[in-house]
């Protein structure tokens, strides 16, 4: 394998972007498994496929509508709070009519239904640069909010109990928490696809909690397997000709069985 994979601008872009969403995916995913919120990362990126069908369907950007619509949801989910999140048939009715809702939009702008396989499985080598921007500006934006909120998040995730006695609001840090999974949601969507994200957003982290000891090695495991996971999907998507969303979803998958017989 040679460096000529750098020559081409649109496996420049694939690095870039890929690298920028599986870093803060990774952060954050690491906090929603820490949490026990891996199914609300499931859930947004459902509403999300909505979101980007939607804005196909009034002329927007798909990643645009589904930002819009994964923060609306994030921020429903946290307002709501406990009672629903517990209510698994309430919930799973939403998803599904999210998804009929994504797929009546595809039906009626037919134009927009050849980027559907880019919205349900990413389309990692034909991101633009400024997709790429966008997705820079909203880590930051992202990594910001993390950095103010990271101790009482970790506190109120560790010993919530506890973390409530001594005057921190759950409810507030859930609604923070979940805009941040809503970032990571739509970043993560633009590597692998609404149907993936698990791969990334959770993969990762879920690797790393069961090979690390404290939180910030874990997290930092968390950020290097997912960095690793799509730079390896890159590598062997240009050599094999398969899709990107497939290797990285397999090296997930694989990292993660290995993971658990070396915890075993």
């Amino acid at each position: 394998m040679t460096l000529e994979i750098f020559n081409y601008d649109f496996m420049q872009n694939a690095f870039m972007a890929g690298t920028i969403a599986a870093v803060f995916a990774a952060v954050v995913g690491f906090f929603a498994v820490l949490r026990g919120q891996n199914f609300a990362s499931h859930a947004l990126s459902h509403v999300g496929f909505a979101g980007a069908a939607g804005a196909g369907l009034l002329g927007v950007n798909p990643a645009t509508g589904l930002l819009i619509l994964t923060l609306m949801a994030a921020m429903g989910m946290g307002v709501i709070g406990e009672k629903a999140a517990k209510n698994d048939t309430a919930v799973g009715m939403v998803l599904v009519f999210a998804l009929g809702l994504g797929v009546l939009f595809l039906y009626l702008y037919s134009d927009f239904a050849g980027r559907a396989m880019g919205i349900l499985f990413g389309n990692l080598l034909g991101v633009s640069r400024q997709l790429i921007k966008n997705m820079f500006i909203y880590s930051l934006l992202g990594f910001a909010i993390l950095a103010f909120i990271a101790r009482p998040l970790l506190f109120v995730s560790l010993e919530p109990e506890l973390a409530e006695a001594k005057g921190i609001s759950l409810r507030f840090m859930a609604i923070l928490f979940l805009i941040l999974l809503a970032l990571a949601v739509t970043e993560a969507s633009q590597v692998v696809g609404v149907l993936l994200v698990f791969t990334l957003l959770i993969g990762p982290a879920a690797i790393a909690i069961h090979c690390s000891k404290t939180v910030w090695v874990g997290i930092g495991l968390s950020v290097l397997l997912g960095v690793g996971f799509v730079w390896a999907g890159i590598v062997l998507a240009y050599c094999t000709d398969w899709p990107v969303s497939f290797w990285i979803s397999a090296l997930s998958f694989i990292g993660y069985l290995l993971a658990r017989n070396f915890r075993s």
